[in-house]
């Protein structure tokens, strides 16, 4: 089974290690976080995150990070081998619970949900309440029951 690194500026890697023990706190084990403070080197971030590597023990490894050519997905590229270590960047809670929720497919296939996880998370929702229906005072008050569909 893969496990899951998260390296992001801080706070969000942490923010994001809680939310994904939120809904996935029974795999704890597979994944981890690391924050890179401004003033960490991008060699002190690599040891912590070879450190990380180290107690994740896992065969498979999928590193997501936030920003695409920062210090956190620069060191996740040092990590990469594109075999048994994969790095996707952008990361968002909708690839976070896509990835950990498929930790047992091929590294491969975990890859791919993790980026179209992220795509399909993202989308303009509508400024209107559903179906334009107006709450009206009365609807919570028992003694003016409504159908309501």
């Amino acid at each position: 089974m893969a496990a899951v690194l998260l390296i992001a500026h801080a706070p969000l890697a942490s923010a994001l290690l809680s939310v994904a023990g939120h809904c996935y706190g029974e795999k704890g084990h597979l994944f981890e976080a690391i924050d890179v403070e401004p003033t960490m080197s991008a060699e002190a971030v690599e040891a912590l995150a070879r450190e990380a590597l180290v107690r994740l023990n896992a065969p498979e490894v999928l590193v997501l990070t936030d920003v695409f050519g920062a210090t956190p997905c620069n060191v996740a590229q040092r990590l990469s081998d594109g075999v048994n270590v994969r790095v996707v960047a952008g990361v968002n809670v909708p690839m976070l619970w896509r990835s950990l929720c498929y930790l047992g497919e091929p590294l491969d296939a975990l890859v791919a949900r993790a980026v179209s996880g992220a795509s399909q998370g993202v989308m303009q929702v509508a400024q209107t309440r559903p179906q334009n229906q107006v709450q009206s005072p009365l609807s919570n008050d028992p003694n003016h029951a409504r159908h309501q569909q």
